[in-house]
């Protein structure tokens, strides 16, 4: 078991001083010890200044004013909506359509392509480790069309059984897999199931929130159909996402809402709408939130992604080292064991405590993880599991924060005799 060798992971003061949520305390006294990012990331105050900036010198509608704030506000919307698609090297800014997170902008190619294009008898192939969100829109687009879903099964580690991906792949129109397991950190092999999956015809979606927060993206390399994710997850603020979509494919799709800002022109017979991306994009943005995201990607890009997955390379080698006595004593570790194959995630569970027990232990020193079935349920059953711990990693995390966690553990393990 490569579990990666030990490494020493430098506490990087000036990026955690930049997140003012790391100085606060909890109700108990104690310093807060965040390791939920997988569910959200916590902001630095640049994204926080960009959100207040925008609201108190220049909110105005987009797209529409001609005045001074109106057209400082569309050109930082724009800028930021450039900013994403060199973030994930799209050919041009119109292949990013603004949705409001990963989950929305699966939807939109389910309801979008899935409808103009699925028919009965195709073949939808997932994997095992999907997220609901990008399992339930296709269990829906395959009640509404007759189409079939497959699922490239997983091993008891949690990582992707290919030997017969060529037999799954037979009939196929659409793949769509995760980059990254939100459950066990999983890195997939998705360059060469695209590759595959292209071979015979198939289009596919990534849903990419787990990944674009962790690892360099590169939508052209991985040569991904659609691209999914979420703001929040990388620094960034909720209720904004992107779909990354070939041109090809969103030009030749239908409208998903309908609306204002989506229109080139309207009757009272008829409509004609708008070019990529606006087509997709009805009504009034998400315009501030859009813009912070774009100082976000402009914090992530200063760090360096390489760094970030350092760091984090860095920081679950050092994660495991130190959880491995506990190991001994009953602990659990789902997923890849090899650093290079994880991203940032250890999911557990300690013994006979139940993994909320566990957490709301933690919780009274301050450490923050996540308890349950992760939005996987699927995925807990196939790993007979009804829930696992999970704490996952992000760029203002460092060794003191692993011991922490160590710390809240032996605590569980006195609680409940845990020898």
């Amino acid at each position: 078991m490569n579990r990666g060798a030990s490494a020493t992971v430098t506490p990087d003061l000036n990026v955690r001083a930049d997140f003012p949520i790391l100085k606060e305390r909890t109700s108990r006294g104690k310093p807060l010890i965040y390791l939920d990012s997988a569910a959200t990331s916590q902001k630095p105050q640049a994204v926080i200044d960009a959100i207040a900036r925008y609201y108190s010198e220049y909110n105005a509608n987009i797209h529409r004013g001609v005045y001074e704030i109106a057209a400082r506000a569309t050109d930082a919307f724009e800028e930021a909506r450039a900013k994403v698609a060199r973030f994930l090297n799209a050919a041009e800014p119109a292949e990013i359509v603004w949705t409001r997170n990963a989950t929305e902008a699966i939807n939109l190619v389910a309801w979008s392509w899935g409808g103009a294009n699925l028919h009965a008898g195709d073949i939808i192939l997932l994997t095992q480790l999907e997220h609901h969100s990008n399992l339930v829109p296709w269990q829906l687009l395959a009640e509404r069309t007759g189409a079939h879903l497959r699922y490239i099964p997983v091993d008891d580690r949690g990582e992707p059984i290919l030997d017969d991906l060529d037999t799954l792949l037979q009939g196929c129109a659409l793949v769509a897999l995760t980059h990254v397991s939100n459950t066990l950190g999983t890195i997939l092999p998705v360059a060469e199931i695209v590759a595959r999956a292209h071979s015979t015809g198939a289009i596919v979606l990534v849903d990419g929130a787990q990944a674009a927060p962790h690892l360099a993206v590169d939508v052209r390399a991985l040569d991904a159909d659609f691209y999914a994710l979420s703001a929040h997850k990388m620094l960034g603020p909720t209720g904004i996402g992107v779909l990354y979509g070939k041109r090809r494919l969103l030009e030749a799709m239908p409208p998903f809402l309908s609306g204002g800002d989506m229109i080139r022109s309207v009757s009272y017979e008829r409509s004609t709408f708008n070019e990529l991306p606006w087509k997709f994009e009805a009504g009034t943005s998400n315009i501030a939130d859009a813009i912070a995201f774009g100082t976000a990607i402009d914090y992530l890009e200063a760090y360096g992604m390489e760094n970030v997955r350092a760091h984090e390379r860095a920081l679950l080698a050092y994660a495991f080292e130190r959880l491995a006595p506990l190991e001994a004593r009953g602990l659990a570790i789902y997923g890849p064991h090899d650093v290079e194959r994880s991203s940032g995630v250890v999911s557990m569970n300690f013994a006979d405590i139940h993994a909320h027990d566990l957490a709301s232990i933690l919780d009274t020193e301050g450490v923050c993880i996540r308890a349950g079935h992760h939005c996987t349920m699927p995925l807990m059953a196939r790993l007979d599991l009804a829930a696992t711990a999970r704490a996952s990693f992000y760029i203002y995390n460092d060794r003191r924060d692993v011991d922490a966690l160590v710390a809240g553990l032996e605590k569980a393990a006195t609680i409940f005799r845990i020898s």
